[in-house]
């Protein structure tokens, strides 16, 4: 009986802070500040690198995450650089006059590598400028094709 006790405050600690967190989550989901993204429809025709997409951020501040439009979680798939500019996360288009700079980067907000493990791509969505991480296979490859199809330059 006499651990009865300690161990519902340590539950119901645990439970509070569980609850916070989740607050928390949805507070920031709340990020009006960000206007929705072009979203695009069907295959895209371009260079396709397989990776991962890790994080968009603002690019003020590389410690805010944006959580809001589906920008908020991690996942596994294509980048495809077209001459309308770069789709990330299967739909999200981030058109060739939004973007304001491509470079390496070696971290993250929840995630760091080695160094220019990251590709950083910064881009306006509205007022807003962001920087998208991406983790591709053929980092190389992403940005011989960036330079090619954003800027009409060949590389090759």
């Amino acid at each position: 009986m006499d651990k009865v006790v300690p161990a519902i405050v340590v539950v119901a600690v645990i439970a509070l802070l569980i609850t916070l967190m989740v607050l928390g989550w949805r507070r920031r989901s709340r990020q009006v500040q960000v206007p929705a993204p072009t979203r695009v429809t069907g295959s895209q025709d371009g260079a396709s690198f397989t990776g991962l997409y890790l994080a968009t951020t603002l690019a003020s501040d590389r410690l805010q995450r944006v959580t809001t439009h589906g920008l908020g979680y991690r996942e596994r798939g294509d980048a495809v650089v077209t001459s309308a500019g770069i789709v990330i996360l299967g739909d999200v288009l981030i058109p060739v006059g939004d973007i304001t700079g491509i470079e390496r980067a070696t971290w993250t907000i929840d995630r760091g590598v080695e160094p220019n493990g990251l590709n950083a791509i910064t881009w306006m969505l509205g007022d807003t400028e962001l920087t998208s991480f991406l983790r591709l296979d053929d980092p190389e490859g992403f940005d011989a094709a960036t330079t090619q199809y954003t800027t009409g330059q060949d590389n090759t």
